[in-house]
């Protein structure tokens, strides 16, 4: 039975939003998963927020609209992490533009599925992948980490990486052995930051699993199929997913996470799901 003076959920207070009044970096928020991020934290509370972007300016702009309309000013940077003068430029001005920055995200990473990138051979893909996502993000984030240990705050800055599920299994077929190595020397470089710039930087990694961006939208029915039956939760994940695990382990009240993977793959399952048709 409802008591007759308890509150309604909507006449309840609104929940604090923690990130209020704090500063955020997105790399790579021109669309899907980074976009995604933006979002959730500009409706966190964020207030500013620079968005890096290589060459998908029109999408970076959508971004950037859609978090204005949540109250949150945005900065756009294009830059390409391949090219040491851009990652240190993105760096540098972020905290030119921002002054402190409370959360900082290393979304940024090259797509080898779709597009013209999908007709690589396999060793471009995979040079090409080592230099962006690992080399370039490395470089980042020793670069930003010791920005970040110089600012005084009572809630230690975080900073968050994007891996893979897979990677510290693997995975058979070509993207296994792209992704596999790549994504796990990633989390590897996290999980070593972490113990280096604790406790004055938190860093953490969201592993996103089977997620439906642009290559799972347009994907064969093999692959439809299968990532639904590796998902105890039987459905793809969505950028909005992995979003949320962002907010939660970059969030500022969070100050005994660090040093942590999270996997966002709606639990593991271990069914079988056959092997993967022959390329024709």
């Amino acid at each position: 039975m409802n008591r007759p003076n308890a509150p309604s959920p909507t006449d309840a207070a609104p929940r604090p939003r923690s990130f209020g009044e704090t500063n955020a970096v997105v790399t790579g928020a021109s669309s899907g998963i980074g976009r995604a991020i933006a979002i959730e934290l500009a409706s966190a509370g964020v207030a500013e927020m620079m968005l890096s972007y290589h060459r998908n300016e029109a999408g970076a702009a959508e971004t950037a609209e859609a978090i204005r309309q949540l109250g949150c000013k945005p900065w756009l940077c294009q830059a390409d992490l391949a090219d040491d003068a851009d990652v240190d430029r993105l760096a540098d001005r972020a905290f030119e533009s921002l002054g402190g920055i409370q959360t900082w995200v290393n979304n940024a990473g090259l797509d080898v599925l779709t597009g013209e990138a999908a007709r690589w051979s396999f060793q471009m893909k995979l040079e090409k992948l080592l230099r962006v996502d690992l080399v370039g993000t490395a470089r980042l984030s020793r670069r930003v980490v010791a920005r970040l240990r110089e600012q005084s705050s009572a809630r230690p800055p975080s900073l968050v990486f994007i891996g893979w599920d897979q990677a510290p299994l693997g995975m058979e077929g070509d993207a296994g052995q792209m992704f596999g190595p790549v994504k796990a020397a990633v989390m590897a470089l996290a999980a070593s930051l972490a113990q280096d710039v604790a406790p004055n930087v938190r860093v953490n990694t969201v592993a996103p699993g089977w997620i439906r961006t642009s290559w799972g939208q347009a994907t064969s029915e093999y692959w439809d199929e299968r990532a639904k039956a590796q998902s105890l939760m039987n459905r793809w994940g969505t950028p909005q997913d992995v979003a949320a695990a962002v907010r939660f382990v970059a969030d500022p009240d969070a100050t005994f996470v660090t040093g942590q993977t999270i996997a966002i793959n709606g639990g593991w399952s271990r069914r079988g799901h056959g092997k993967p048709p022959k390329p024709n």
